[in-house]
């Protein structure tokens, strides 16, 4: 595959960047307990403007089977979520409609688009009529969790797995209504092996596919798969981003699709303190940390670096010193991540390094100061604004006040923050000994 640049300055293959980012696809699952409460506005652009455009404050409106309600009370779902609202009409409508969505981890597609599949099945039809493609087998695993909670009250329905591994007799067929799977297996299930018919399906979905095309034989597996299937199957993809190669190929999979778009998050930076200190070095940065460190851990702070290298040496100093501190780096397994963000958010320790890549997502709501110990840049070095209002929005967070300090060790890290704050349109102080004082009182 082509190459990508890492954050660790060391070259990274396109397969070793869809793990990542199927790595924290799969961490978001396992750290929510609950649905998150997107402030972010849904826009939908409708394929036909002129039909009525319905959304759903409650299940009951959508006349879904008695046991699929069943099911949807027994998750501790009590209301669709934004996202539901909107699209859970438009996947249920008869005839079925094709869709393109855009949607965070935490917001309720999966359950979503299971209650389509669920609500599209035949039982008495002892043959696969709805296909679910994810990036990988603990994505697939994931998703048919929520297929079997969902179904519990509808035991007559029946799930496989197209996962490697997975062996069949040949010319064995398969009875079960529900396919979920790898692209490759997918696709020889489908061809080679002719385990599934694939004109008798009936829904077509495609989860994560920003996750998906980030390697490269997934995409024209997909594409593949999607033109064996009959023009009147309902094809459903997600993305939890909408970046230019995720749109074509969005378009390539899904003839005439309704679209529904996160609009745009107006993260406000109002009611977070922006901070700078000035140093020569990374030991001089440390030292800094140091010297506010009492100011800060009286609530949980984040640390920022660029490297997991750098992570790592700033965690071991902080512990050498007697600090508290967890570590979230790349090389961790993810259920070894979820393990150290659960011992954060129950406060056992009070501060966690960590890299962008792990940190995508998390929402702690204790956490009042974020630290970038290194400010964030893109891979040609320039200011990434995108993700400097991402990691200082994980304070200041349901209406508290937060705080962000960020450590500037040369000029190019000043032009850095100088373009970040014009950027924003943000004056960004730099840190004085008075300021401790203000710090104490913030994050008490």
């Amino acid at each position: 595959g082509a190459v990508v640049k890492a954050d660790d300055n060391v070259e990274k293959t396109e397969d070793e960047e869809k793990e990542d980012r199927a790595a924290q696809s799969l961490l978001n699952k396992l750290i929510r307990s609950n649905l998150v409460d997107t402030t972010n506005q849904v826009e939908v652009l409708q394929r036909d403007p002129t039909s009525p455009l319905y959304s759903v404050k409650s299940f009951e409106e959508l006349h879904l089977k008695p046991q699929l309600l069943q099911g949807v009370y027994a998750m501790g779902f009590n209301r669709p979520s934004k996202i539901q609202e909107n699209a859970l009409p438009m996947m249920l409508a008869e005839p079925p409609q094709n869709l393109i969505a855009q949607s965070q981890s935490g917001t309720g597609k999966t359950a979503a688009f299971v209650l389509a599949m669920l609500s599209r099945v035949e039982p008495g039809n002892k043959y696969p009529q709805c296909l679910c493609l994810s990036p990988t087998y603990e994505l697939a695993l994931q998703t048919g969790k929520v297929i079997e909670q969902m179904g519990k009250f509808y035991p007559e329905l029946k799930l496989a797995y197209a996962v490697r591994g997975n062996k069949l007799e040949r010319g064995q067929k398969i009875s079960e209504q529900i396919v979920i799977g790898t692209p490759g297996t997918v696709l020889d299930w489908c061809s080679k092996l002719k385990f599934i018919d694939p004109k008798k399906i009936k829904v077509f979905v495609l989860d994560e596919a920003d996750v998906m095309i980030a390697t490269q034989g997934h995409q024209d597996q997909s594409i593949r798969i999607q033109r064996m299937l009959p023009r009147d199957c309902q094809m459903l993809l997600f993305s939890a981003t909408f970046e230019d190669s995720v749109w074509k190929f969005a378009q390539k999979v899904v003839p005439d699709p309704n679209i529904i778009k996160l609009k745009r998050e107006e993260e406000t930076l109002d009611t977070i303190k922006q901070y700078y200190v000035l140093c020569n070095n990374r030991d001089e940065k440390f030292q800094a940390l140091c010297n506010i460190y009492g100011a800060i851990t009286i609530a949980q702070a984040m640390i920022f670096c660029h490297t997991r290298k750098t992570a790592g040496w700033l965690a071991a100093e902080l512990s050498k010193e007697g600090h508290q501190v967890a570590l979230l780096s790349g090389e961790m397994m993810v259920e070894q991540r979820a393990a150290v963000i659960e011992r954060f958010r129950e406060g056992k320790e009070k501060v966690l390094v960590t890299t962008n890549v792990c940190a995508r997502g998390i929402d702690v709501e204790q956490v009042s100061v974020v630290i970038n110990f290194d400010l964030p840049v893109d891979k040609d070095g320039n200011p990434d604004n995108e993700t400097y209002l991402h990691r200082i929005g994980r304070t200041g967070r349901f209406g508290k006040r937060g705080l962000a300090i960020n450590m500037v060790d040369s000029k190019h890290s000043m032009n850095i923050l100088n373009r970040i704050q014009e950027h924003f349109n943000k004056k960004i102080n730099k840190l004085d000994t008075d300021d401790l004082d203000e710090i104490e009182k913030i994050t008490n």
